[in-house]
């Protein structure tokens, strides 16, 4: 069990960066593929849960698995690259260096895919973990002693909850402020241009 004063976790998708573009180009690309019929405004208005419960909406069952891995494989060409920090994404993982404190990042994301977003943006956590989606991202959370996890969907609120951190919620997803404090957000905030402040008060309280 990893122990520190303050580490913070932060999720990926509309917390860190804003995947819609790159996540929607993928799904075209899916679509030209195999003439599925698949709305991409719809999916990409709704990132958060693991990605083969997206494709169930779109793919029968039996062919899921074969579009999970392929998908994963065009991913990089099509997503990285379009996908943009979010504001206050860079300030927010600094401010908690500043303090002294470790970062890491805790997504439903293939984890393989996270690093490349994070590689390609320039954001360097500590400690990188994919694959956990809502209550499961409290392993990560517990392993590695994270106080505080910040996310923009109901399921961060929850893998908040489920690790006994703080949760603070951001705005910038899909989840809005009423649906976060519903979920037993103990912060809600705009977006991560607010984190800052918000880290800084925490500590010094």
């Amino acid at each position: 069990m990893a122990s520190h004063a303050l580490t913070v976790g932060f999720d990926l998708d509309m917390t860190l960066i804003d995947s819609r573009p790159g996540i929607g180009a993928v799904y075209r690309e899916l679509a030209a593929e195999t003439g599925a019929a698949i709305d991409i405004d719809l999916v990409v208005g709704r990132l958060g849960p693991p990605l083969q419960d997206e494709l169930a909406n779109w793919f029968p069952p039996a062919e899921v698995p074969a579009m999970v891995d392929r998908y994963r494989e065009i991913y990089p060409t099509y997503a990285i690259a379009a996908s943009l920090a979010m504001p206050g994404a860079r300030e927010s993982v600094d401010a908690v260096r500043a303090l002294g404190g470790r970062t890491m990042v805790v997504s439903a994301k293939y984890e393989p895919s996270v690093k490349l977003h994070l590689a390609h943006l320039g954001i360097e956590p500590d400690v990188i973990v994919g694959g956990l989606w809502a209550e499961a991202k409290a392993e990560a959370l517990r392993e590695h002693g994270a106080t505080v996890y910040v996310g923009d969907h109901t399921g961060d609120v929850r893998g908040a909850r489920t690790a006994r951190a703080l949760s603070v919620a951001v705005t910038t997803g899909p989840c809005d402020a009423a649906e976060l404090r519903a979920a037993g957000a103990d912060a809600v905030l705009p977006s991560l241009t607010e984190f800052p402040a918000w880290l800084r008060a925490h500590v010094e309280g």
